[in-house]
């Protein structure tokens, strides 16, 4: 069931929105060659309880850490660990939120040093098709014209769009109806409604869009060992275009 958020929900929502916001400035800031990706997660979850919220993936399903660490060929859900970032690596960290009981979800893909400039190209592509997937997220809009518009751009560019993990329905729980796809024809699925929040997330790779899962049962990696980045907002349609609820 798609579930239409109030004005109260929308502020929750906004409100953990912006704590996740925070978490992943305080992530982009202390990312640099020699950090490990478990000392980013205990940065991300001193400011997430230090802002009166709960961190979102903590324990879901069985996930053991607050943040998503995801690098260079990981696409997501990556775990946290001894890791030691070096110059050239793009790390995509996933970051979620609760407050009150409501969720914010959003993720980026972050450089290392001094990265090559393709590697610079899928990270701007990325991070565009998020943004002109959000511009379709308008009232009377069908579910698949977001899928559509992002799919184009990035294939466009020349690169390719992960079809095994996709974007979702957010509120009261982080994974609600609908599911956002990444990619398909356009003017199908719901008609969108003032009210629906949605995580969009596109996941984009270097090479084939095929993905497989490592033996850790998580982490989701490229099934040809290109590198993949990963943008995500949580947003909700009103009447007056879309609403990013994960900017500071």
């Amino acid at each position: 069931m798609i579930v239409l958020k109030s004005d109260r929900e929308i502020e929750l929502i906004r409100e953990a929105g912006k704590v996740v916001a925070g978490a992943l400035e305080a992530i982009k800031k202390a990312v640099r060659p020699g950090v490990t990706t478990r000392e980013l997660d205990q940065i991300a979850e001193e400011y997430i309880l230090g802002h009166n919220a709960l961190p979102a993936f903590k324990g879901y399903h069985g996930f053991p850490a607050t943040i998503c660490a995801s690098v260079n060929e990981e696409v997501v859900h990556g775990i946290p660990g001894l890791r030691k970032l070096k110059s050239g690596d793009i790390i995509s960290v996933d970051i979620g939120a609760i407050i009150q009981g409501y969720y914010g979800d959003s993720a980026v893909t972050i450089p290392v040093g001094d990265i090559e400039p393709e590697t610079q190209r899928l990270l701007k592509t990325t991070e565009q098709s998020l943004m002109v997937g959000i511009n379709k997220a308008i009232v009377g809009n069908r579910l698949t014209d977001i899928s559509h518009a992002i799919q184009t751009f990035v294939e466009g560019q020349g690169f390719s769009v992960v079809r095994d993990y996709v974007g979702h329905g957010i509120g009261s729980e982080m994974h609600e109806e609908p599911q956002v796809p990444n990619f398909g024809a356009p003017g199908r699925g719901l008609r969108l409604k003032t009210g629906l929040a949605l995580a969009i997330e596109p996941m984009v790779n270097m090479g084939t869009y095929e993905v497989m899962t490592k033996g850790d049962d998580w982490t989701v990696v490229t099934r040809d060992g290109g590198l993949s980045a990963h943008f995500e907002h949580t947003i909700v349609v009103t009447d007056h275009g879309p609403e990013i609820l994960t900017l500071l």
